[in-house]
C-alpha cells in the first residue's frame, strides 16, 4: 500500500520559512519512498468554529467557505500528517488554528493512529509555545506524535536565513526520516483495539 504524507503549511506566505522547513521534511519523506504533498492554507478568510456540533453526524464542517473541509479530505485519504505554522506573539498562525480546530474535531476518527508532528518557523523567540499548541491536536486524537533530535522548529528571517540554521534545518531531515519509520512500523502491525467506552467527566461539586 503507497503511503503519503500531507503537510500543511499554515503561514500566508505560500514559499516563505515555513515552506523551507516542510520542504525539507518531504524531502527526507520522498527519499524513503513516500510520497508527499505541501498544502498551502493561503490567505482567505478562515471561520472559527461555533460549537454547532453537526460534524458529529457529518463528519465535515457545516460551513463549507473555506479550506476547512479540503483539509479533513486530506487528512483522511494521507498516512500522515504534518502541520507547520510561523510563530506569532509566541503562538500559530489565527487562521491555521481555526481551521484546525473544526478540522480536527470533524476528523478524529479518520485520523487515529496516523503519525502526526508539528513544525514551526520563527525569526527568533516563542517557538516552544506555538510548538507546544500544535501537538495539542495530535494527542487529543490517538495520533503518534513523530520526534526529531530537538523540538521542531527553525529560526529566520527568511527562507534563506532558514537554510542557514544548519542545526534546524537538520532536524527537519530527522523529522522526515522518523515519520517514514514510523509509517512503515505501524503499516506493518495494527492498531490497538479500542474496548472502552468513551468518558467524559466535567468538574463540578
Amino acid at each position: 500500500m503507497k503511503m503519503s504524507v500531507l503537510l500543511i503549511n499554515g503561514s500566508p506566505h505560500e514559499k516563505g520559512c515555513t515552506y523551507t522547513a516542510l520542504a525539507e521534511v518531504a524531502g527526507e519523506l520522498n527519499k524513503s519512498g513516500i510520497e508527499t504533498r505541501i498544502y498551502h492554507i493561503g490567505k482567505d478568510p478562515v471561520r472559527g468554529c461555533v460549537s454547532c456540533g453537526a460534524c458529529k453526524k457529518t463528519k465535515v464542517c457545516a460551513f463549507d467557505d473555506d479550506r476547512c473541509n479540503e483539509i479533513i479530505r486530506l487528512m483522511g485519504a494521507a498516512s500522515g500528517v504534518v502541520v507547520g505554522s510561523p510563530v506569532y506573539y509566541a503562538g500559530v498562525n489565527g487562521a491555521l488554528c481555526a481551521l484546525l480546530d473544526r478540522a480536527f474535531f470533524a476528523a478524529r476518527d479518520s485520523v487515529a493512529y496516523k503519525p502526526g508532528a508539528a513544525v514551526v518557523s520563527c525569526r527568533r523567540g516563542g517557538a516552544g509555545c506555538a510548538f507546544d499548541r500544535l501537538n495539542k491536536y495530535f494527542t487529543i486524537n490517538n495520533m503518534p506524535v513523530v520526534p526529531s533530535k530537538y523540538w521542531n522548529s527553525v529560526h529566520g528571517n527568511t527562507p534563506d536565513e532558514v537554510r542557514q540554521d544548519a542545526e534546524g534545518m537538520q532536524v527537519m531531515r530527522i523529522l522526515g526520516r522518523n515519520m517514514a519509520w514510523l509509517l512503515k512500523s505501524i503499516q506493518a502491525t495494527n492498531p490497538p483495539e479500542q474496548t472502552e467506552t468513551p468518558l467524559r467527566t466535567n468538574f463540578i461539586r
